[in-house]
């Protein structure tokens, strides 16, 4: 009999039954859990895990449902074999491989499982009890009072127009003049370079990218057909000179970058580089996308130099992108482009063609949150939290082997050298139960990497290190 090891949290949104089905089925799919494999009586599942029997019962049996498990009279509950019903999908549909390739899409699947935030130190967000989650209840519920005809329409095209005008008093702090006609509301940043990409590529077309950089924009830009290169970052932004010789070589139509606390590494972009990157993208013809989604961790330029391209273009050839995923919650969805008040009308028209429009009750909350002034407040005490664990954090770490690449005053990253093979750490902490994030997603070429990512703000299961200070050696 196997005895799998399950997270049930009691504390969580979903139901006990719901938290048990989803540890099981995932499990199966990740090929943790065996065909054949004898899963725990209902009695010892349900003192292991201190729920009822009933709960077992029921969760067992919506397994059975969903041909995870099947059960055998007198025997108990067993594994069940899926290549059969695997193999009656249809031929249009792709059908996953067995094998789970440690790929982008193995990363952001495993992101949305239900294990808790301290056990997913390779996490792109905040953890719950980081964020306020009455401060945006109180939004919604203050949405909730409103006329109830407003919350039943599509909201308009370019989104909730309070909004556009708030964040353009947000983008004035950065030096940054951007009208409300100028704002196109997104479904995250995730959403707004789709439509940007889409707008100004081909397939055959070149992306450049930083390296390392957000791994998701990797499988979103090859769907589109597109060529994706690395451009590699250093401490105070990418290697300039590399740039211009990939520029010249592969004429890119984008280049995508984050120049305040960037992702992985939490470094910002110096203003010597911020110029260079303007200068190489007027000679080589390319548009810049500044992904700004984690500028209110940035404490400002005299704890960390910072500078916004879009600050000393103007919007002309850099477009501007920003969301409020990462600080207040990422189910809200609430990204915006900032641009040329002509390019804002094709993208506005583009994104009603695919998803006509944004969500304007999360528009509402936001604009709420924003106009309050509760926001600035909440991200002040985002900033002194992560401040109050990162060098302690920085040192353990170093401690236990691994070396920090830049240590930089802010943000919520720490790019590590940790002397093995990330993948292969990554695979034995997901047996474990942990979530880590391997350098080789971090970098287009998706060769394997001895760097790795780490979330500072979830790293308070003791758990973790110890499994750091035993694999790492």
């Amino acid at each position: 009999m196997l005895t799998p090891t399950f997270y049930i949290s009691r504390d969580s949104g979903g139901s006990l039954v719901e938290q048990i089905v989803n540890a099981v089925a995932n499990r199966i799919d990740d090929k943790l859990l065996r065909t054949g494999a004898r899963m725990p009586s209902i009695r010892q599942f349900a003192d292991e895990q201190e729920v009822s029997r009933f709960t077992v019962v029921e969760a067992y049996d919506r397994l059975v449902a969903k041909g995870y498990l099947e059960s055998r009279r007198g025997a108990g509950f067993f594994v069940r074999e899926r290549a059969s019903m695997i193999n009656s999908i249809p031929n249009t549909l792709q059908v996953v491989p067995a094998s789970q390739q440690l790929d982008v899409v193995w990363l952001v699947r495993n992101m949305f499982r239900q294990l808790p935030p301290q056990k997913m130190p390779g996490s792109g967000v905040l953890p719950h009890d980081w964020l306020d989650g009455e401060l945006v209840a109180n939004g919604l519920r203050a949405i909730s009072r409103l006329n109830q005809n407003l919350l039943l329409h599509y909201g308009t095209q370019q989104g909730f127009l309070p909004l556009r005008q708030q964040l353009q008093l947000k983008l004035a702090e950065f030096e940054i003049a951007a009208a409300p006609e100028q704002i196109v509301m997104t479904s995250g940043v995730t959403q707004a370079l789709d439509l940007v990409a889409r707008e100004f590529t081909q397939p055959g077309d070149t992306i450049f990218v930083d390296d390392p950089a957000w791994f998701l924009m990797f499988g979103s830009f090859a769907i589109l057909g597109t060529k994706v290169i690395g451009i590699p970052r250093l401490h105070d932004g990418p290697d300039v000179a590399k740039l211009a010789e990939l520029a010249a070589l592969h004429k890119p139509k984008l280049y995508i970058i984050n120049s305040v606390l960037h992702n992985p590494t939490s470094t910002s972009l110096s203003a010597a580089k911020a110029f260079q990157v303007l200068k190489a993208a007027e000679e080589h013809d390319f548009m810049i996308v500044e992904d700004d989604v984690y500028c209110d961790m940035h404490p400002g330029p005299a704890v960390q130099a910072a500078t916004r391209i879009a600050a000393l273009d103007q919007l002309h050839r850099v477009i501007y992108l920003g969301g409020f995923s990462k600080t207040l919650a990422a189910n809200l969805r609430v990204g915006f482009i900032a641009t040329s008040p002509e390019l804002a009308v094709r993208l506005a028209d583009r994104k009603m063609l695919s998803t006509l429009t944004t969500t304007e009750i999360g528009e509402r909350v936001v604009y709420k949150i924003l106009s309050e002034g509760h926001y600035r407040k909440h991200v002040d005490r985002i900033r002194v939290k992560l401040d109050g664990v990162r060098d302690n954090i920085t040192k353990r770490l170093e401690q236990q082997g691994m070396k920090v690449d830049y240590r930089t005053p802010a943000g919520m990253f720490l790019w590590t050298e940790t002397g093995c093979d990330t993948n292969k750490l990554t695979e034995k902490a997901m047996e474990q139960g942990y979530l880590l994030a391997p350098g080789s997603l971090f970098s287009p070429n998706q060769l394997p990497s001895t760097k790795m990512r780490i979330n500072i703000a979830a790293m308070s299961d003791p758990g973790v290190w110890e499994f750091l200070k035993r694999e790492i050696v």
